[in-house]
C-alpha cells in the first residue's frame, strides 16, 4: 500500500516491524496473522496522534529460494519478483494493511548497506574465517546442533531430515556477547516478550554461545561477502539488516535518526533466537542502538501441526475473507487467539464469533440504532433530554451516567492493553464489553416502548436515550477502527460524523470518552448491513 506517515529531522517515529517473509511460496494465514496484528498496533498508535512507520517486507536470498526457483524453471529472482508482485503484495492490500514501506533483500538499497555493515565488522576483528562441517536444515537456513534435532534427524520445525554440510565459512564472534547479552536482558526485563519466549532466550544464552557461521560458499544466491566474493552472507545475517536499511542505515541519517531504534519487532516464535540474540549482538558489534521490544508470536495450528505450506496446513486467506469479509477476518485472529500463545484455526469458532460478537452484538446494534433515530426522529439525531418541542431540557439520568463511565473504563483498558501490552485480545474484549453494555442499556430502557408516550416528558426521554445509543457507537467506530476500518468508516458514515468531527482517521483515543462529542443535528442514516448472514460454504 502507499505510505500513510512520514518523519522528518526532530520527529521519532514509533517503529514496528514484521519479519520480512520468506518468498519460496505464497503467503498463508500465520504471515498474515503477524502482518495484521502490526497494522492493528500502528493504526492505533496513529489515533494516539504519534508518528508512526510501519514496515514489512519479504526475504528472498538463500538456499531454499534458489532451489525452489530451479524447481519452476526460472532464475530466483525471477521467482522472488513473481511472488512478491503476485502474490504478497495484494494480499496486503486485500487485507487493508497499511505499510508505511515494503522492503525487498534484493533491492539496492538492501544489499549495498548489508555489505557495508559486514565490512565494518570485519574490519573491526569481529569476523574471522574457519571452517564448518555439521547438520543443516535447508527450510529454516540454519546449521542445527545435534540436540536440537529430532529422532532420525529431523528438524523439530519442519519434520525433514536435514542435510550434513561442510564448507569453508566466515565466522561472527558470537561467543563473546553472552555476557553483554544477559546484562543487556537484565536491564531491560521488557525487551524479549511474552514471558515463556523471554525464559527461553535466557537458558539458551546462558547455556553458551558459538561463534556464528554468516558466510556460504556451496551456492551464490546471496549478496556478495565484499572482501571474498566466493562467499554469499548468510541469509540470516543479510535478512535482520532490513530493518535498518529500510530506515536509511547508511544511505539517510536524517531518517535514520528519526526512526532507529525500532520500537516493535513482531516475529513468530521459530525465529526469536536470530532476533534476540544474533541481531543485538549484531548492533552491539557495530555500535547501534538494541530495539525496544522483541515480541514472539504463537503458532497458528492445523490439526496439531504449525501452519506451514511445507506441511500441506497452509491455508489461503482469501479462502476466509471471500466467506467472511475482510474486517472479520481481521478481527477473528486477534480476538480469539492471545497474541503471544499457540492458537488453532476453526472455521466453526470463527462462524460462532461472527454471528454472535460481531453480527448480533455489534451490527444489529448500529442497525438498530440507526433504524429508531430514522423512524423517531426522521434521521436526524435528537438531543439529549430534549422532546424536540418542550423548551427545557431533561437531565440524563444514573443509566446514561453509567454508559459514559462504561466507555471511559473501555476506552483506558483497551489503550494499555493494545497500545502497550500487544494485548489485542484482551483490548478488544474491553470493546466489545461496552458494546454488550450498551445492548443492555437499549433492552432496558426499552425505547420502542417509551416511544408511545407522547408526552414532552416521554419524547425527552426517548431523544436521550437514543442520543445516548448513538453517541456510544461514535466511541466503537474510533475504537474498533484500527482492527476493521471498512466497517468503522460506514458505521462513521452511517452516524453523519464526518460533517461535524471529521473524517475517522483523524480521531484520537485522547478524545473517545470524551461524552456528548457528536453533536444533536447530525443526519444518522441506516446504511448497509455491516455483517450480513453467512451463506453456507458446502452449499
Amino acid at each position: 500500500m502507499a505510505a500513510t506517515g512520514s518523519t522528518t529531522a526532530g520527529e521519532s517515529a514509533f517503529y514496528v516491524t514484521t519479519p520480512i517473509y520468506y518468498v519460496n511460496d505464497a503467503p498463508h494465514l500465520g504471515h498474515a496473522y503477524t502482518t495484521v496484528a502490526g497494522d492493528v498496533l500502528t493504526r492505533w498508535h496513529r489515533q494516539r496522534g504519534e508518528k508512526v512507520w510501519y514496515l514489512t517486507g519479504t526475504d528472498e536470498h538463500g538456499q531454499k529460494i534458489m532451489r525452489t526457483a530451479e524447481a519452476n524453471g526460472v532464475t530466483p529472482q525471477q521467482w522472488c519478483d513473481k511472488l512478491v508482485e503476485e502474490a504478497w503484495k495484494p494480499l496486503w492490500s486485500h487485507l487493508s494493511i497499511a505499510n508505511d514501506d515494503f522492503i525487498r533483500t534484493t533491492e539496492p538499497r538492501h544489499t549495498k548497506r548489508v555489505q557495508e555493515f559486514v565490512q565494518d565488522l570485519y574490519d573491526k576483528g569481529e569476523i574471522y574465517r574457519g571452517g564448518y562441517e555439521g547438520p543443516y536444515c535447508v527450510g529454516c537456513e540454519e546449521y542445527k546442533s545435534p540436540g536440537d534435532l529430532l529422532e532420525g534427524d529431523l528438524c523439530p520445525v519442519h519434520k525433514r531430515q536435514v542435510e550434513w554440510l561442510k564448507e569453508e565459512n566466515y565466522f561472527f564472534r558470537l561467543s563473546d556477547y553472552g555476557p553483554r547479552l544477559l546484562e543487556f536482558y537484565e536491564s531491560n526485563p521488557d525487551f524479549i516478550q511474552p514471558a515463556s519466549a523471554r525464559n527461553e532466550v535466557l537458558q539458551f544464552v546462558r547455556q553458551g554461545l558459538q561463534d556464528l557461521s554468516i558466510s556460504r560458499s556451496t551456492f551464490d544466491w546471496g549478496i556478495p561477502i565484499p572482501w571474498d566474493p566466493k562467499h554469499v552472507i548468510y541469509v540470516w545475517i543479510d535478512a535482520l539488516l532490513n530493518y535498518a536499511t529500510a530506515v536509511g542505515y547508511g544511505s539517510d541519517q536524517i531518517k535514520f535518526d528519526a526512526t532507529w531504534p525500532a520500537n516493535v519487532h513482531l516475529v513468530g516464535k521459530d525465529i526469536l533466537r536470530f532476533h534476540a540474540v544474533i541481531w543485538p549482538a549484531m548492533l552491539m558489534a557495530n555500535g547501534l542502538p538494541l530495539p525496544g521490544r522483541v515480541f514472539a508470536n504463537g503458532w497458528l495450528m492445523v490439526g496439531g501441526e504449525k501452519m506451514s505450506k511445507s506441511n500441506l496446513t497452509g491455508i489461503s486467506p482469501r479462502q476466509l475473507t471471500d466467506h467472511f469479509g475482510v474486517d472479520a477476518y481481521r478481527y477473528y485472529f486477534l480476538r480469539a487467539i492471545p497474541f503471544g500463545q499457540d492458537g488453532s484455526f476453526s472455521w466453526e469458532d470463527f462462524s460462532a464469533r461472527y454471528t454472535s460478537e460481531l453480527a448480533n452484538d455489534f451490527g444489529n446494534l448500529a442497525s438498530r440504532v440507526a433504524a429508531m433515530v430514522g423512524k423517531y426522529f426522521d434521521g436526524v439525531l435528537p438531543e439529549a433530554g430534549n422532546s424536540g418541542t418542550a423548551p427545557e431540557a431533561v437531565a440524563s439520568g444514573p443509566a446514561e451516567q453509567a454508559i459514559a463511565d462504561g466507555l471511559a473504563e473501555a476506552t483506558a483498558r483497551a489503550d494499555t492493553l493494545i497500545g502497550d501490552n500487544l494485548d489485542f485480545a484482551g483490548g478488544i474484549a474491553a470493546i466489545f464489553d461496552f458494546v454488550k453494555q450498551v445492548n443492555g442499556y437499549l433492552t432496558e430502557q426499552a425505547p420502542w416502548k417509551v416511544a408511545k408516550d407522547e408526552s414532552p416528558e416521554g419524547r425527552a426521554r426517548l431523544a436521550t436515550i437514543l442520543y445516548t445509543a448513538a453517541e456510544s457507537l461514535r466511541a466503537i467506530a474510533v475504537l474498533l477502527n484500527p482492527v476493521m476500518p471498512a466497517t468503522c468508516a460506514k458505521l462513521w458514515a452511517s452516524l453523519g460524523a464526518e460533517p461535524h468531527l471529521g473524517p475517522l482517521a483523524d480521531q484520537r483515543v485522547a478524545d473517545v470518552a470524551r461524552w456528548g462529542r457528536l453533536p444533536a443535528g447530525a443526519h444518522v442514516t441506516k446504511g448497509e448491513i455491516l455483517f450480513p448472514r453467512l451463506n453456507d460454504p458446502k452449499s
